[in-house]
């Protein structure tokens, strides 16, 4: 695929949140949670029982029983200092490669990295950890959202967009058999696999625009913002999936566009975004009204409300329009309409509307201007409505009361003005033929009086 689409989402979307670190850091997933303590001593068995209804895969303790070792792993996790923690963990793992604490240290260690801003030693901590378990939540999660931020700041987006949605297939199905860690509640379970799935959702979603992937595109993109309704880094990629969708999806497209337009709101991309929701809108209502009450109720509401529908705009064919155009009028109105309603009456109207044109102009003298199509002594064939002119299609056979005179005969193509008298036309293709053709000619500016001599000096 050309970069054309996906570089207009990731553009105009990076463009309008920001690429600064405090934005950054309200939606990066964190990659670490509170560091587990492992058992000195064997773990005591579990009393409490799940309910029957809602069973859950209990994790046994993990228990360290060198006591070195654990020493170790507790005097690096306990460091306040990011990169005291950091020397401590890469200590605790190149000693202890294959400690039971060996994931625990790692997404610790990958945390202290994102919390130092090294991006590169926190990929590959996410690296290490993903050899250590391929379905880590927290790795796949931090690598889909780096590649996705790398593509987004224009960093090789087809390849980082690809691995970003590898990371997120992989992640999306981690999440299938994802066990609650140990010591974490149900809420907090509950919570961070909804936090990894809008993350997950929205890598997806946005590699299988680019890949014009469109009913994934919206599965994944509406997961995405279901998930949270707020992230203009899904909620314009959404709209854009419904509305460039083969067959579109204008009701749902439009509603997340305004959604976008709004969550846009003092970015330099707002107005982008607005101009393209506001002409998509009028071309599928047929104009602009109701844009604005539009833009309020996606404002506030973050997903189209039940039984939400936009009126699509039905243009009349061409009899309705035929109809409208004489409706109500008299015969002299009908003389000053242009050669192109006189056409359109005559080739797509009721009957009873066409003969009442036709009653009107047949037989009257017609002065008019058009374009000619090919010559010859006396019948030349003219174009005299905008489309035929631009097809360069004849729609008037005009037969000449005589020979034209070499010296005037006009040429293929030049704008001619004449007078003709509709004798007969037929409807499809249209052609009307006229007869006692002439030709006009402009009157020719008066000549320039000359000035007056003058007295010659005595």
């Amino acid at each position: 695929m050309k970069t054309s689409l996906v570089a207009v989402v990731l553009a105009v979307t990076a463009m309008a949140v920001g690429q600064d670190a405090a934005a950054q850091s309200q939606t990066q997933p964190a990659a670490t949670q509170q560091p587990q303590q492992p058992q000195a001593q064997p773990a005591q068995p579990a009393t409490a029982q799940q309910p029957a209804q809602q069973p859950q895969a209990q994790q046994q303790k993990k228990e360290i029983k060198d006591p070195a070792e654990y020493n170790a792993y507790v005097g690096a996790v306990q460091q306040a200092d990011a990169a005291a923690k950091i020397s401590g963990l890469e200590a605790f793992l190149s000693q202890y490669p294959n400690s039971v604490m060996k994931e625990d240290a790692l997404e610790l260690l990958m945390g202290a990295y994102q919390q130092t801003n090294n991006a590169a030693k926190m990929n590959e901590a996410a690296q290490r950890l993903l050899q250590a378990n391929p379905n880590n939540l927290r790795a796949l999660a931090l690598m889909a959202y780096s590649k996705r931020a790398a593509a987004e700041a224009n960093q090789n987006p087809q390849q980082n967009l690809a691995e970003a949605a590898q990371y997120a297939e992989r992640g999306l199905q981690a999440l299938k058999t994802a066990t609650k860690p140990e010591g974490m509640s149900d809420v907090d379970f509950e919570k961070l696999k909804s936090q990894m799935s809008t993350i997950f959702n929205g890598v997806a979603g946005i590699a299988a625009l680019q890949s014009k992937n469109f009913p994934l595109a919206e599965e994944r993109l509406r997961a995405a913002v279901q998930g949270d309704p707020n992230d203009l880094r899904n909620v314009y990629p959404l709209a854009l999936a419904y509305l460039t969708a083969t067959p579109p999806d204008p009701v749902n497209g439009l509603f997340f566009i305004a959604r976008a337009a709004n969550l846009a709101a003092g970015s330099p991309g707002q107005a982008q975004i607005m101009a393209y929701g506001k002409s998509q809108y009028t071309k599928y209502h047929g104009s602009d009204q109701g844009w604005t009450d539009l833009l309020a109720l996606a404002k506030t509401t973050p997903l189209p409300p039940q039984g939400f529908t936009i009126t699509q705009y039905v243009p009349p064919t061409p009899a309705e329009q035929a109809a409208e155009i004489i409706k109500n009028k008299t015969p002299d109105e009908i003389k000053k309409l242009s050669f192109a309603e006189w056409e359109l009456v005559l080739s797509a109207g009721k009957p009873e509307d066409a003969e009442k044109v036709w009653n009107v102009i047949k037989g009257l003298p017609l002065q008019m201007e058009g374009i000619v199509i090919s010559v010859a002594p006396t019948k030349l064939e003219i174009a005299a409505s905008q489309d035929d002119i631009e097809k360069k299609r004849a729609d008037i056979e005009l037969t000449m009361m005589g020979p034209i005179p070499a010296r005037l005969m006009p040429k293929e193509g030049a704008t001619l003005d004449f007078e003709g008298t509709p004798a007969s036309y037929t409807p499809s293709p249209f052609v009307m033929v006229m007869e006692k053709g002439t030709l006009l000619t402009k009157a020719a500016p008066a000549p320039a009086k000359k000035p007056a001599r003058k007295r010659p000096t005595r």
